[in-house]
């Protein structure tokens, strides 16, 4: 495997010093592709978030922004992107705004019922069955909570196959499976969004 592959392979789970590396570069790669997600947000005042696979933390902090009354928790199964999210948000975990902790998506250890929104970017793509895990981020909102869930790839685009063919683990959906996996999961109103010049997507899902 080149040098390139086990980079790239990094993406899943973020691991010693190459996966430093990769977890500062997803944090400052991906931000426009969220910062463009979050538009689509809806209109409420989440006062419990939840960042599902965050990564190096700055979509955590940049809910909080956009959220001045909530607590966002970030979740993330690599002990790697855990240490980044924390070391980006320490002021808010100081101040009791922001929780980050290590967990796996398809066995949530969070309270059932307690978030009003749950987030995630650009990580369904490793996560080990949408359906079950879409059953997980449903049981642990409140009725009525939301769920965004943004992509960089649409599951169409050459680039976005060409990495799932690259880095194990990996696999790129078209909006149709996302939208089917979060209905079988319980969710009611799915609503989809698709970039004008990119193969970006949002899917918002209500529970």
């Amino acid at each position: 495997m080149g040098f390139l592959n086990k980079l790239f392979g990094q993406t899943r789970k973020p691991e010693g010093i190459l996966g430093k590396f990769m977890v500062f570069t997803m944090n400052s790669g991906h931000s426009k592709l969220a910062d463009w997600g979050m538009t689509y947000l809806p209109g409420i005042s989440p006062e419990q978030i939840v960042d599902l696979g965050c990564g190096g933390g700055r979509n955590a902090a940049e809910l909080l922004k956009r959220y001045p009354g909530s607590h966002v928790t970030a979740v993330d199964y690599s002990d790697v992107s855990v240490a980044k999210s924390v070391a980006i948000n320490q002021a808010m975990i100081k101040a009791g705004r922001c929780t980050v902790q290590q967990g796996d998506v398809s066995d949530l250890k969070l309270p059932k019922g307690s978030f009003d929104l749950a987030t995630a970017f650009e990580t369904i793509y490793f996560w080990p069955g949408l359906e079950i895990c879409f059953s997980q981020v449903s049981a642990v909102l409140k009725p009525g909570g939301y769920f965004l869930i943004c992509n960089e790839s649409d599951g169409l685009d050459d680039t976005g196959q060409k990495f799932a063919k690259i880095i194990d683990g990996m696999k790129v959906y078209q909006v149709p499976e996302i939208e089917s996996a979060l209905k079988a999961a319980g969710f009611s109103e799915v609503k989809s969004n698709h970039h004008s010049s990119n193969p970006w997507i949002t899917v918002l899902a209500k529970k």
